[in-house]
């Protein structure tokens, strides 16, 4: 962990030496703020569509579900408003920035990827705004996003060189075998990933992902996708549990991905991936309890962070509370039921929305219904805790809610995002 806490203070030192915006152009940047909020969707929106209509390369690096869901458009919205809200000083926001920097390295985001959009952000903001995008406008905006693009290549241009001397590292895509598949659940599966050089591997911190690149038969352009590592660090392989993403009514296909690795990939199977990243991971240094919250297939990294408290041998009492529809697509039930029986530190909690009658009668739920507040008042002994959490975005806004309502303090929570960046503590009241 040492690692990263010296990489926030790189991201300080970045900081200080960027340029400065010109007086004149940052008012200018200061008033048509509220303009970029208001119609800051319809801007990212317009701008993918138009870089990849420029760059279709560049549909090798997108997820294009996250297009059609609109996900991706709105968190670009909210970071470029964000950065350009803090220019004046973004160490205000160096969370943010640690976060979206982890996401370029492991994507392999490259310096020479700035400059396209750059532009093509630039174009959309005229096209969008018309006569709103004065020259005077563009130009301090132009000067504005240079600003923001030099602070991240240059704190991604550090990342890459440490993740690559790292014992065990490597830069870009490497080729893992699968070793086997594990059928966890009705709808979730691990694969244990071994380097097909033989050679020795990265170590990760608990909670953190890789980057998988999908070369998928009949599809014109490659498909990458994070996956958190589900297992302790320390081992010969890595491993992901996945999702089978299913058709939904709402006319969201079947995740191209997931149906490939469940339904294509076996074992002997090539995939190639980047090495470990990601800016949610256990604090192994402090000495509160930990509290692990997840939902579905968010239990991922949860798992990852009670599997290595357990084996480091770490005196924290874990309390492993996770949520899910019934036992048939809950994954590493019986995982965490023999942990619990074997180590007093640890209790476990199993919250079904939706049992089954033989859920009910084998006396394994602690409750029927979805995680509340009160409940969690009655459970817990403290909120005196280290708390992690992640599962779908309605599971996590209800958990963020209660632990802001409980006066948890903001940095003993800690939160991860599967796909793009969202804000938590939007509509908080």
């Amino acid at each position: 962990m040492n690692n990263l806490i010296n990489q926030k203070n790189e991201w300080r030192e970045v900081l200080k030496i960027v340029k400065q915006l010109d007086p004149k152009k940052l008012e200018i940047i200061k008033s048509t703020l509220p303009i970029l909020k208001e119609h800051g969707e319809t801007i990212t929106k317009h701008f993918y569509q138009r870089m990849f209509k420029n760059h279709p390369e560049l549909l090798n690096i997108f997820n294009q579900t996250h297009q059609k869901t609109g996900h991706q458009p709105k968190a670009l919205a909210d970071a470029v408003y964000a950065a350009a809200a803090n220019i004046e000083d973004m160490s205000k926001i160096i969370p943010a920035l640690e976060r979206i920097g982890e996401k370029h390295r492991s994507l392999q985001i490259k310096p020479e990827h700035y400059p396209i959009v750059g532009e093509n952000l630039l174009g959309a903001i005229k096209e969008i705004l018309g006569d709103g995008a004065t020259e005077e406008v563009l130009d301090a905006w132009a000067d504005a996003y240079e600003i923001i693009s030099d602070v991240f290549i240059r704190m991604e241009n550090k990342m890459y060189k440490t993740t690559e001397a790292q014992p065990g590292g490597w830069g870009g895509f490497r080729d893992f075998i699968i070793d086997k598949k594990v059928e966890e659940s009705e709808i979730i599966t691990s694969f244990y990933l071994k380097p097909k050089d033989g050679q020795e591997i990265a170590q990760f911190i608990p909670g953190q992902y890789i980057t998988i690149k999908a070369e998928i038969p009949g599809e014109i352009n490659t498909h990458l996708r994070q996956y958190s590592l589900s297992d302790r660090p320390g081992q010969d392989y890595y491993r992901i549990s996945v999702k089978r993403e299913d058709k939904k009514e709402n006319d969201i296909p079947a995740g191209i991905v997931s149906s490939f690795l469940h339904h294509e990939l076996q074992a002997g199977d090539i995939l190639p991936i980047t090495a470990p990243a990601g800016d949610f991971y256990l604090n192994t240094e402090s000495p509160l309890p930990v509290v692990l919250l997840s939902g579905g297939v968010g239990l991922t990294p949860t798992i990852s962070m009670l599997n290595s408290i357990l084996d480091s041998q770490l005196k924290r009492d874990v309390y492993f509370i996770h949520a899910a529809r019934n036992s048939r697509v809950h994954a590493f039930k019986e995982h965490v039921l023999a942990l619990t029986k074997e180590n007093k530190q640890v209790k476990s909690f199993f919250v079904y929305d939706n049992p089954s009658d033989e859920d009910r009668t084998s006396k394994t739920i602690a409750k029927e219904g979805y995680i509340t507040l009160e409940w969690l008042q009655k459970i817990l002994p403290t909120k005196e805790a280290e708390f992690y959490f992640c599962g779908p975005e309605a599971f996590m806004r209800v958990i963020n809610r209660a632990l802001k309502q409980w006066e948890v303090p903001s940095d003993r929570i800690h939160y991860e995002f599967f796909g793009s960046f969202g804000d938590l503590d939007a509509n908080i009241e």
